[in-house]
């Protein structure tokens, strides 16, 4: 019997620490849908299965096709198009930490990068044949949450992007501050100039053309509150003010705040500052 050992030299760690797989979609255009442009403050991987159509970053269009990866690196608004006559069917990934360049795209066949004014696109056809293997194994893992599915999937991920490095001269820039910076700060000056508006996550969503759990995550992580509780805090402190500097009542600043009724003002005043709107006005003017 012969057998051979192969040693590992070295024992490497994780050269992707700080990437984090936020989702894995898979989506097949159909007649009754069609895309919207829309930006992410992480970067997306999308991977053509089958059929033709384009790619659109900031007004620059491109031609795609199976076995094509497009890269979209943070912040550029993108969106795809597809042809009736063969129609596009993709896997994409969200991964946050994150950003793609090409050294020398000049040396990939068929690889062109399309740069914006928020950030580089690029797209070239994937040769190796396992990069789709592991998508489908990672959809797989994710449609069906078994245990442990999280970090099968985040290995995977991994696996993936040293197939995409050994393809050709695409390089990964590691970046903790990929998040958010942009899209947190459009969200806090909405929710500054807007507190008095009903506004909802849905609404909030819809303004930076974010998945909205993520938008939940990432401006948590960026200001300490979630949108909801940021704009409460928001409408408490603009109250202070009315009840310091106005004699307008209770229910003329609960509604000049945007809150539903004056009895939820009164319930969340009193839970952020330990008094009621009439107590604290009461206190006011007896300190001033």
């Amino acid at each position: 019997m012969g057998s051979t050992r192969h040693c590992i030299e070295n024992n490497k760690v994780s050269s992707f620490e700080h990437s984090k797989l936020l989702y894995v979609s898979t989506s097949k255009y159909e007649g009754d849908w069609q895309s919207i442009p829309h930006s992410h403050p992480f970067s997306e991987l999308f991977y053509v299965v089958r059929g033709n159509g384009s790619f659109v970053a900031e007004g620059q269009e491109f031609s795609v096709c199976q076995n094509d990866m497009v890269i979209i690196n943070p912040h550029v608004e993108h969106t795809e198009k597809s042809k009736d006559t063969s129609p596009l069917e993709y896997i994409v990934l969200g991964i946050e930490g994150l950003a793609f360049s090409f050294e020398n795209i000049a040396s990939v066949p068929h690889a062109i990068s399309v740069q914006t004014a928020s950030g580089t696109v690029h797209k070239y056809n994937v040769q190796n044949t396992n990069v789709y293997a592991y998508l489908n194994i990672m959809l797989g893992e994710i449609t069906a949450k078994e245990e442990n599915y999280e970090v099968v999937c985040q290995n995977l991920l991994e696996v993936l992007l040293i197939c995409m490095m050994r393809s050709g001269s695409l390089s990964i820039i590691q970046s903790r501050s990929t998040m958010l910076n942009r899209e947190c700060t459009q969200i806090k000056n909405y929710l500054d100039s807007n507190y008095s508006e009903d506004i909802t996550l849905d609404t909030l969503a819809s303004f930076t053309h974010m998945n909205k759990y993520y938008m939940v995550h990432a401006f948590t992580r960026h200001t300490g509150l979630s949108p909801i509780n940021y704009l409460l805090r928001k409408r408490i402190q603009e109250g202070k003010s009315l009840l310091e500097s106005t004699s307008h009542s209770i229910a003329q600043i609960s509604s000049t705040l945007g809150f539903s009724s004056q009895s939820y003002f009164s319930q969340a005043f009193k839970k952020a500052t330990g008094m009621t709107p009439i107590q604290y006005r009461n206190e006011h003017r007896k300190n001033s």
